[in-house]
């Protein structure tokens, strides 16, 4: 996702035409406007099954958002395939992280999985990933994740009409995550929300809902996909889930076959 990049260059460089005494042709550098109503995401607490990737420590800046996700092992995040490069061993997950403290926390990632259709060409379809994370010793008992903040069912790709709730964390340190709650709709094949506040960082961000007649939350999607989740911080895409997804969780509970992920190339945006 390019969308804190994009804004960071049309700034520098409309200050750097107007130090040399050339106007800035607005249009061809602002957005498009947001469709009418789209609401914005506000900061609140976290939820205990969500949080940063760190890829260097705690002391720098994180990158983009991870959930856990039920596994019969306990020890599976989801987070979008664009987010992850190498082996992504020796990266730290800080779910339920907030103004700098880990309340859950800090669990370091193994090993990395995604679909074939993504090492070998990108498929914006399948962007997604697994990361496996290591258990902890807790109280001197061995533990696994999930069994500390609980996790997500991962569902299907969400219906059109269908409200979700994005938790995220833009790109930083010590701060707060966001959320929001909005329709989906699509483009393409390609599921869509729209709402402020969505930048770097936000990438690999769960699109949760409640299972009716259960106390579950499912994820049915992430953002990710087209352009890697989108060029402009209000539209927010995901790859559509299929039964493709269910396989990686199959694949990363027997253990078989970690990837060594290709860096994401270009968003196209």
């Amino acid at each position: 996702m390019v969308r804190l990049f994009r804004a960071r260059v049309i700034t520098v460089l409309t200050t750097a035409l107007v130090a040399i005494g050339i106007s800035a042709a607005a249009p061809a550098l602002a957005d498009p406007s947001a469709p009418p109503q789209t609401p914005t995401a506000t900061a609140f607490d976290g939820t205990s099954t969500v949080g940063p990737l760190f890829r260097d420590g705690l002391g720098q800046s994180h990158g983009c958002t991870a959930s856990v996700v039920a596994s019969p092992r306990h020890d599976l995040l989801l987070t979008a395939a664009h987010c992850v490069s190498g082996t992504a061993a020796g990266w730290q997950f800080a779910p339920g992280y907030r103004d700098g403290d880990t309340p859950d926390g800090v669990w370091t990632v193994t090993h990395a999985y995604v679909d074939p259709r993504w090492s070998r060409g990108q498929d914006p379809q399948y962007d997604y990933a697994i990361l496996q994370v290591a258990d902890r010793s807790i109280n001197r008992k061995r533990t696994a994740i999930e069994d500390v903040t609980g996790a997500n069912v991962l569902g299907p790709a969400p219906r059109a009409g269908q409200t979700i709730t994005d938790v995220a964390y833009n790109e930083g340190i010590d701060d707060l995550p966001i959320h929001c709650s909005s329709a989906v709709s699509y483009t393409a094949e390609f599921p869509t929300f729209n709402c402020h506040g969505y930048v770097g960082g936000s990438s690999g961000s769960p699109w949760l809902s409640e299972v009716p007649g259960t106390r579950l939350t499912e994820v049915n999607g992430i953002i990710g996909g087209l352009h890697q989740g989108g060029c402009y911080e209000y539209t927010s895409y995901s790859s559509p889930f299929t039964w493709q997804a269910d396989t990686l969780i199959l694949r990363a509970t027997l253990g078989l076959h970690p990837d060594v992920v290709p860096a994401a190339g270009s968003d196209g945006c």
